[in-house]
């Protein structure tokens, strides 16, 4: 029997507001443990929570990027369960009456888009964070996060493959990044992902026994624990087995599932309102007010480079994955017109370092102009591609203008017809065997000769030239 999965992700966006959602303690993150406290958050007795108007700002915000449905009226709810990170016994959630509803995300796949659901985002609190002793057994507890802001977003079981999982990541990343509400940090804990998965045969419509996978740190960890899920309740349906709903961990090392919980219903979680938060009306006008500060959102951008500028679909949506990108893209375009050279770099050298370092873009600055300036110098011969490469790194290395670090290495290319003339001389002179193996035919002798005259310049002879005038000094040898 063929099978198809089913998948639906949990995205736990952390806010990155000054403070806490429902108490003032700071939310920054770094600080020494249980340093970022108080009754409130602590879930101490007699305490009353308020809600950060800021926080609450953002989640309309999202809602909006996301097109979803908003409240007009949305209550908060206690959700309990027992952890020792937990403070209060439970966490403070919304059930029944959430912030928003019946969003949506389109995500792009080669040359089309799918539009994944959005089944709801709503609003609560962080937990605490267990940090285990490698030495001894022992475990301890950090209530810094307790109380943070979250935006859970849940998406509708739309998603039919690992690779559609993995591109709505990027795809909601892109546009929190674009909206500024969160660094989005996976290794801080500011992004999490939980993926439910089943499988159900395909041209039926009954979904299977729902799997949720946790302890997911990376878009790739999603990937990679959906494709192991496939492959595990493929081979178990086929063998004759069942499937049982529960929640199972991601092993990265062992590159498997394994079960953690039978999976809880809503009911075991026991939510009833949260006595302390009264319901609130969401202000229409408010709404509106931001609306109408929402920012070119990246699927707009991305539509607006591919007509502005004439980038191919595929450039124009690597290009606004991050506002860095995009920002960084049209700035060198006003000193620099020539849109196809730019977005190559900025697609190839600057991912590529910014992959080989592990950093995001917003971690490296590149300033527009010192990108103009580096394509300047290659058009007018000034360094050639190579060293243009090599320079690259040593802008984003020290942080200096490309046309700077040219006069203080002295890097300028060899373009002096005499120069070159007297380099090709000097070689051809030094090296008879290869001018024998020219005139015989041998074409890589020339590659040979071309090659002594860059190292005798120090790299600094310009190969176009210096090729050309070995070719005519060789034919009238």
């Amino acid at each position: 029997m063929d099978y198809e999965p089913v998948i639906g992700l949990e995205v736990h966006v952390q806010l990155a507001t000054a403070s806490k959602l429902f108490c003032g303690c700071p939310a920054a993150f770094g600080a020494s443990p249980n340093s970022q406290t108080c009754p409130v958050c602590l879930g101490l007795p007699g305490t009353l929570p308020v809600l950060n108007q800021r926080a609450f700002e953002w989640g309309v915000k999202v809602a909006l990027a996301f097109d979803c449905q908003l409240a007009c009226v949305m209550k908060f709810d206690r959700k309990h369960y027992f952890y020792p990170d937990l403070p209060k016994g439970f966490q403070i959630s919304q059930y029944d009456q959430p912030l928003s509803q019946h969003g949506h995300l389109d995500i792009a796949l080669g040359p089309s888009t799918k539009r994944i659901g959005i089944t709801r985002i709503h609003m609560e609190e962080d937990a605490g964070k267990l940090l285990h002793d490698p030495v001894q057994p022992a475990s301890y507890v950090d209530f810094n996060r307790a109380g943070v802001p979250l935006l859970e977003i849940v998406s509708d079981p739309d998603v039919r493959s690992p690779e559609e999982a993995y591109q709505y990541l990027l795809d909601l990343k892109a546009v929190l990044g674009y909206l500024k509400v969160s660094t989005c940090n996976m290794e801080e804990g500011s992004l999490r992902c939980d993926a439910n998965i089943s499988l159900r045969q395909v041209g039926t419509t009954a979904f299977g026994a729902k799997i949720e996978i946790k302890n997911l740190n990376s878009f790739k960890a999603v990937k990679a624990a959906l494709d192991h899920e496939v492959h595990r309740q493929t081979s178990l349906l086929q063998q004759g087995g069942t499937l049982a709903q529960q929640t199972r961990l991601w092993d990265a090392k062992a590159e498997a599932t394994e079960l953690m919980r039978t999976k809880e219903e809503a009911s075991d979680y026991r939510y009833f309102p949260e006595p302390d938060l009264v319901p609130f009306v969401i202000d229409q006008a408010l709404v509106e007010r931001i609306r109408r500060e929402l920012p070119e959102l990246p699927a707009q951008r991305c539509a607006r480079l591919a007509k502005a500028y004439g980038v191919s679909p595929y450039d124009a949506q690597v290009l606004t994955q991050h506002p860095s990108l995009a920002e960084l893209f049209e700035g060198a375009l006003r000193l620099y017109p020539h849109p196809k050279p730019v977005a190559n770099w900025v697609m190839g050298e600057f991912l590529g370092y910014l992959n080989a370092n592990g950093k995001e873009p917003d971690e490296v600055q590149l300033r527009p102009e010192w990108l103009a300036h580096l394509l300047e110098a290659i058009d007018k011969g000034t360094i050639s591609g190579t060293m243009a490469k090599e320079l690259f790194v040593d802008v984003l290395a020290h942080q200096r203008d490309p046309n700077v670090l040219i006069e203080e290495r002295g890097l300028r290319q060899i373009v002096d017809e005499a120069a070159l003339n007297q380099l090709a001389e000097a070689v051809i002179a030094g090296h008879p065997e290869s001018v024998k193996d020219y005139q015989k035919g041998k074409a890589n002798a020339l590659m040979y000769l071309v090659g002594q005259c860059m190292r005798h310049s120090d790299g600094k002879a310009n190969p176009r030239q210096v090729t050309e005038v070995l070719k005519k000094k060789l034919e009238t040898a």
